[in-house]
């Protein structure tokens, strides 16, 4: 039954549609799509997440695998018919049955080609125009440029900085978590001229994208996030993600450089002329009476000369540093104190960012855009400090974590279990058993509970979980992910 259903998901009419959102998924990188579509058997069950979005470029990748699909079968009928009505002409049967039965095999492969002119003739031609027209706008703009660099936690940055800034300076930002060259130039095209901050956030896909963004658009300002495993199927080495984060910094010569100094794996990339932030503080600047629950958090933040008393809606002590930073920040570009105050009140959490909401009773926590180890330990500790009936921890894991993969996600259930929930919720993958690993390892004794489906998991969460339960959901598992 198994392999019938394999069978006829590749003559299926849909095939078309499950290849586009296959490239789709995978950003239209070849070689990403082509790791997919080798382990892929059942073609139906490839879109179970999310589904295909039918913007311009998927149209036409749709539109060019169907009419060639069509006009192969079409081709093979013809010859296999011209074959059954002229004597002799069995080679034509023969060809016409195999080109037939030959097509879905070959253009899920085939459509690579057109992609490949496409993006070498036309896509990488105009972005370069489109770039280097953008470079001269940020280069001439006199507004003060924020780059925002990181593994992790350039989204919520961004949003902090946005917002606050907001309250006394006319502030542009990048959209959403859109933060390559195109998103740039899309940006400066956009700009009127009047704003007085424009904050952009790097995005990190391969080496020598963060030193390309901050050569195109001219920051005057940096703040480095942190550093975590996570794309190293496209950097050798954590420390290969480290450098190409921080060419940044050294675009600036160290001048204005922000570094989060809770990030474990930044600490061989420091220099004394960056700034580091945390918990603590930054510069003269100290935080005391730190105060979390699930409806934000709140501190004091002094230099000696004057205290700010803060309150926001995130969630979380890791919160801590990069609020104290946006605040600091915002003194030194002059803004007022009550117009800090009052931005920081105005921060809550980014969508799928530690954004809690009621359930039946229950808290959620959905934390599933996280992607990276230090996330899970902010996530874990924010678990231990809360208070519930019964605490449930649920993830699928992490990806890209390459040649760490395995120790990560050890690590991962060594960090679930020091929260000590009372269940554990693992959603089956490729990577589970290392989790379990963790776990045994750090004597969990609470419940585990594999799933095998987890959009049934998450569209049912209802009635898996009752009044006083606290819900952490850490990482999403996209499709093209084993």
């Amino acid at each position: 039954m198994k392999y019938k259903k394999e069978l006829l998901s590749l003559y299926s009419f849909r095939l078309p549609f499950s290849i586009t959102y296959m490239l789709q998924a995978s950003e239209y990188k070849v070689d990403a799509y082509l790791k997919w579509l080798k382990r892929t058997h059942d073609f139906s069950a490839v879109q179970n997440r999310k589904k295909l979005d039918l913007t311009s470029k998927a149209k036409l990748t749709l539109a060019f695998l169907s009419v060639g699909m069509l006009v192969e079968l079409l081709a093979g009928l013809a010859l296999a018919i011209y074959g059954l009505v002229t004597p002799g002409a069995l080679w034509a049967i023969e060809m016409g049955v195999a080109i037939t039965i030959a097509y879905p095999l070959i253009w899920p492969v085939l459509i690579i080609l057109p992609l490949e002119f496409a993006r070498v003739l036309v896509v990488e031609p105009s972005l370069a125009k489109q770039v280097s027209k953008s470079s001269a706008i940020f280069a001439k703009h006199k507004a003060i440029k924020i780059a925002v660099a990181g593994s992790y936690g350039k989204t919520t940055m961004k949003e902090l900085l946005t917002t606050v800034l907001g309250e006394g300076k006319e502030v542009v930002s990048t959209l959403a978590n859109k933060n390559v060259a195109s998103e740039h130039a899309k940006l400066a095209s956009n700009l009127s001229g009047k704003e007085d901050i424009i904050i952009l956030e790097y995005g990190e896909g391969a080496p020598g994208d963060v030193a390309n963004f901050a050569k195109n658009t001219h920051p005057d300002y940096a703040i480095i996030t942190g550093l975590a495993p996570a794309h190293l199927d496209r950097y050798k080495s954590l420390k290969d993600a480290g450098e190409d984060i921080f060419s940044v910094a050294d675009y600036l010569k160290g001048k204005n450089v922000y570094v989060n100094g809770e990030s474990e794996s930044i600490g061989g990339f420091l220099k004394k002329e960056y700034i580091s932030y945390d918990q603590k503080g930054l510069a003269n600047w100290q935080v005391r009476d730190i105060e979390v629950s699930i409806d934000g958090l709140s501190f004091s933040l002094s230099d000696g000369k004057q205290t700010l008393n803060l309150n926001s809606r995130l969630i979380g002590r890791h919160q801590v540093g990069p609020l104290a930073l946006v605040a600091v920040l915002a003194i030194k570009l002059g803004l007022s104190k009550e117009q800090v105050v009052d931005g920081i009140a105005k921060t809550e959490p980014f969508e799928h960012r530690m954004q809690p909401y009621e359930l039946n009773g229950a808290w959620i926590i959905d934390d599933t855009y996280n992607g990276n180890i230090d996330g899970i330990k902010a996530g874990t500790e924010l678990l231990k400090e809360l208070d519930a009936k019964r605490k449930i921890y649920v993830t699928p894991g992490l990806v890209d974590q390459g040649k760490e993969n395995v120790a990560v996600h050890e690590t991962l259930g060594k960090l679930i279990a020091s929260a000590n929930p009372n269940i554990v919720v693992l959603m089956k993958n490729s990577v589970t058993k290392y989790i379990e690993d963790g776990l045994k390892q750090a004597n969990f004794k609470g419940e585990v509970i594999l799933i095998s489906d987890p959009l049934s998991f998450y569209s049912s969460l209802d009635s898996f979980v009752a009044n006083g339960d606290l819900v952490l959901m850490q990482n999403d598992w996209p499709d093209n992910y084993a």
